[in-house]
Parts: structure tokens; C-alpha cells; sequence
């Protein structure tokens, strides 16, 4: 039997200094650590001030980058690998996710996914083929790893954010086209916005956007 590692990582209390009412959960990119995207925390805090923010690191040592970690690895940037690469941190994040809300004391609908790049994929593969429907997922800077999987494998259809710059030249932002095209083909809720002049980052409209859908899905 494989054993599933478990995620640990860093954490943005709830600024009302009472007990959490909602989560939000970041997964970050490849080679880049939970420490990252958990400052983003500041920004929302005060939009979500009942929220818990948690940053766990992906479970993988990425080759190469020290502190670095990954969801899988990238020695293969096929389809095919994105397909496979994407399922082999899938229990482990789900494992994560299902501890965390029962440490609280919470249910699916006040937990939300936010993710960059590889960490967007992850949350657009785990959130719709999760059994109870997520408050929302919002994608930076992503795309679907495994499209052509989803509709027979779509469980559950969360509202879902996606914000891409024009000049990212990691993920082109056709991936934000493809994937909005799709979802929407499967009768999911999805907001989109591309922010000129942006490379494979998030900026500041993308963050505000954040807070008002984040705010839609939890306070």
C-alpha cells in the first residue's frame, strides 16, 4: 500500500482572533515553497477576517532549487506527463484538505482553493472531482493539466476564478482560453481576466479580484 505524505506548511491566522469560519488553502508553483503564496495572506485578511489562511508545501524536493518543492515533476513537459504528473499529488492534497476542515470543524463550502501555475492545476484537478462541492477555486497563471479526463470525471462544480497575464511566457495565456472553454462546456461558473503586460506573476488587479470573489464564495 503507498503511503500518502502528509503536507504541512505555513499559516495566516484569522485577524478577528476568533476560531476560523472559512480556509483558504494555497498551493504554490513548482519549485517555489507553501512560504511563498502565504504572503499573499495581508492582502485578504482584512476582507476575510474569520478566514484561516494555510500554505502547505507541495510534497516533493524539486531537483535542483534548495527549499524549492513541486506537486510532480517536470522532466517531462508533455500532455501525457501533465495528465499523469497532475494525479501524483492528488491524494495527498485531498488527505490535507479533509484534515484540515474536520481540525476545524468545518464543511467543504467554506474552504477555498487558490493556486499558481502548478499549483493551479492541482486545484482545478482535485476541487471538481472532490464529493462535496468547494466555496470556489481561483487559478493564477494556470491551465488544466488533464482536460480531456474531466467530464467523465467531474464530481461536483465549484465557481472558479481565472487570472492570466498576456506576456507569460511559462503558461501562454491560452491556457486561460482553453481552460475557461472548457469548464464552461461543463456548465461550470467561470470568471476570467487577463491583465495586460503581465508575465507568469499575479499583480495587483488580480489580487483585488481575488478578494471580491473571495468574498462572494465565504463572508
Amino acid at each position: 500500500m503507498t503511503q500518502i505524505p502528509m503536507l504541512d506548511g505555513p499559516s495566516a491566522s484569522p485577524i478577528s482572533g476568533g476560531p476560523a469560519k472559512s480556509l483558504v488553502i494555497f498551493l504554490h508553483g513548482y519549485g517555489s515553497n507553501g512560504a511563498d503564496l502565504i504572503d499573499l495572506a495581508p492582502y485578504w485578511a482584512s476582507a476575510l477576517p474569520d478566514t484561516l489562511f494555510l500554505s502547505p508545501d507541495a510534497p516533493q524536493p524539486c531537483d535542483g532549487v534548495p527549499y524549492g518543492r513541486q506537486w510532480w515533476s517536470l522532466t517531462s513537459l508533455t500532455p501525457a506527463a501533465r495528465a499523469a504528473g497532475v494525479r501524483v499529488s492528488a491524494p495527498a492534497l485531498n488527505a490535507y484538505i479533509d484534515a484540515q476542515l474536520a481540525a476545524h470543524g468545518l464543511s467543504e463550502d467554506r474552504l477555498a482553493l487558490v493556486g499558481f501555475s502548478q499549483g493551479t492545476m492541482m486545484a482545478l484537478h482535485v476541487g471538481p472531482r472532490r464529493a462535496k462541492a468547494l466555496a470556489g477555486i481561483i487559478g493564477f497563471s494556470g491551465m488544466l493539466a488533464d482536460p480531456d479526463a474531466l467530464a467523465a470525471e467531474v464530481v461536483t462544480k465549484p465557481p472558479i476564478l481565472l487570472v492570466h497575464g498576456d506576456r507569460d511566457d511559462v503558461l501562454p495565456v491560452e491556457a486561460l482560453h482553453q481552460a475557461q472553454l472548457q469548464l464552461k462546456g461543463l456548465d461550470f461558473d467561470v470568471a476570467a481576466h487577463v491583465s495586460p503586460g503581465l508575465g507568469h506573476s499575479i499583480d495587483e488587479p488580480g489580487l483585488q479580484l481575488g478578494a471580491r470573489f473571495l468574498i462572494d464564495c465565504l463572508a
